[in-house]
């Protein structure tokens, strides 16, 4: 007969949330991309043309970011306030 073994610990915290799963797993690709554009890119920057080019990708880079979190955080709060309005 099969034996039937006891769940683990991370079975029982584990959720059935899809949603959240979804948000969560999203904020991390996103995260891991910034975090790759800035080590890998500034860091091949830096070491090809030196710490002044460096300087200027991260400029370049965070005015390329500057519209996209502004969007996500418009976005964001639109959320917010839809969530607040149909709990009336």
């Amino acid at each position: 007969m099969a034996e039937s073994f006891p769940p683990c610990d991370w079975t029982l915290r584990m959720s059935r949330d899809l949603r959240e799963y979804a948000r969560q797993t999203n904020v991390r690709l996103a995260v891991g991309a910034v975090l790759i554009l800035f080590i890998v890119g500034i860091g091949l920057i830096y070491s090809i043309y030196g710490p002044g080019a460096a300087m200027m990708g991260v400029l370049c880079v965070i005015a390329g970011l500057t519209p996209i979190i502004l969007i996500v955080l418009s976005l964001a709060i639109l959320d917010w306030i839809r969530k607040r309005a149909n709990r009336e």
